[in-house]
Parts: structure tokens; C-alpha cells; sequence
């Protein structure tokens, strides 16, 4: 028998130093699928507001971390 996992929150962040970092949800492999296309490179997602961030090429900010941009459209979380 599998461990129940966590329900997929409605905000999720990969930066754990974000209000929306979930730990438990990344102790399992989660997807995302953005207008119909999974996508593999996503660094946060809301699905009611519908948007995605993603990194904008090799491009870092000054504190190291990758800039991001915002990307609009249908969003799906899932187990995989």
C-alpha cells in the first residue's frame, strides 16, 4: 500500500524560501502541464489565477537566482 500523498496546493513554489513552498508535496515527482503541454522547467504556478513562471533563458538576477517570467494560460498539477 502507498503512503497517502499531500493534496496539491493551488499556489506552489520551488523556492523554499517562498510563503508558497510545500515540502511534502516535493518528496513526490510532481508535473505540470500548461496549456495541454507538460512542462518540466516551471519554478512556481497558481492554477486559478492561471499562470506559470519559468526561467527566462540563462539569466540570473543579482542574488544568483534565475529571472523568471510569467506566463499566462491553463494550468495542471499533477502526481506522476
Amino acid at each position: 500500500m502507498t503512503e497517502p500523498r499531500p493534496e496539491l496546493p493551488d499556489h506552489l513554489s520551488v523556492d523554499p524560501r517562498s510563503p508558497h513552498h510545500v515540502a511534502a508535496v516535493f518528496e513526490h515527482d510532481i508535473g505540470i502541464r500548461f496549456n495541454g503541454k507538460e512542462r518540466s522547467d516551471v519554478e512556481e504556478y497558481c492554477i486559478s489565477e492561471g499562470w506559470i513562471k519559468v526561467p527566462a533563458g540563462k539569466t540570473l538576477d543579482r542574488k544568483g537566482r534565475p529571472l523568471t517570467i510569467k506566463l499566462k494560460g491553463q494550468v495542471e498539477a499533477f502526481y506522476r
